[in-house]
């Protein structure tokens, strides 16, 4: 985390609040760089906030929360609403107590234990089966925690036949490589 680069220009307060927020002691000083890499954040705003506590590296996450692109798809105009405490709230799973929403930020500790899975990195002798199970099975815990829509789900995986997901998987990634490859062409 060291060679994050320092934030240029201010950062916003909000931002800074939401971190201090999640410190373990309100009074800790930390040092607040700048995150660009990865493809999750599509541009929006990311800082960490560095420190020492107890003898260790602690770091906290603040990334800007924006609303659905499904929901700009929908009308054209997007709406304001962001669900993403909500559906963390009822999601059907033991509740992460470091992952928050404070105002229009996400804020959430960063940890070696807490970090996105790197399919080149993994052995080649694997079963990427099983991972896409336990990644479907959090989906789902997500989606089953809209409290609201559960019945509708259900009813709708009821009709599907058993392989739908593994068909429409290929047929998504299939779309993807088309526009990929129309893209690059331009």
């Amino acid at each position: 985390m060291q060679v994050l680069p320092f934030v240029k220009g201010k950062i916003p307060q909000s931002a800074q609040q939401a971190l201090q927020q999640l410190m373990p002691d309100r009074r800790l000083s930390y040092r607040i760089r700048r995150l660009g890499a990865g493809l999750g954040s599509l541009g929006r705003p990311r800082y960490v906030a560095l420190a020492e506590w107890q003898g260790g590296a602690i770091a906290r996450e603040a990334k800007m929360l924006s609303p659905s692109a499904c929901l700009w798809a929908q009308d054209g105009r997007g709406d304001t609403i962001i669900l993403y405490e909500e559906i963390v709230n009822h999601a059907i799973r033991c509740r992460d107590h470091f992952v928050q929403v404070q105002g229009n930020w996400l804020v959430r500790r960063l940890s070696p234990y807490c970090s996105k899975i790197e399919l080149a990195l993994l052995p080649k002798k694997r079963d990427e089966g099983r991972l896409l199970h336990a990644m479907g099975w959090e989906t789902a815990n997500v989606h089953l925690g809209s409290r609201r829509k559960q019945q509708s789900v259900r009813r709708d995986l009821a009709k599907r036949p058993a392989k739908w997901l593994r068909t429409a998987t290929k047929a998504m990634g299939q779309a993807t490589k088309n526009d990929w490859k129309e893209w690059r062409a331009r």
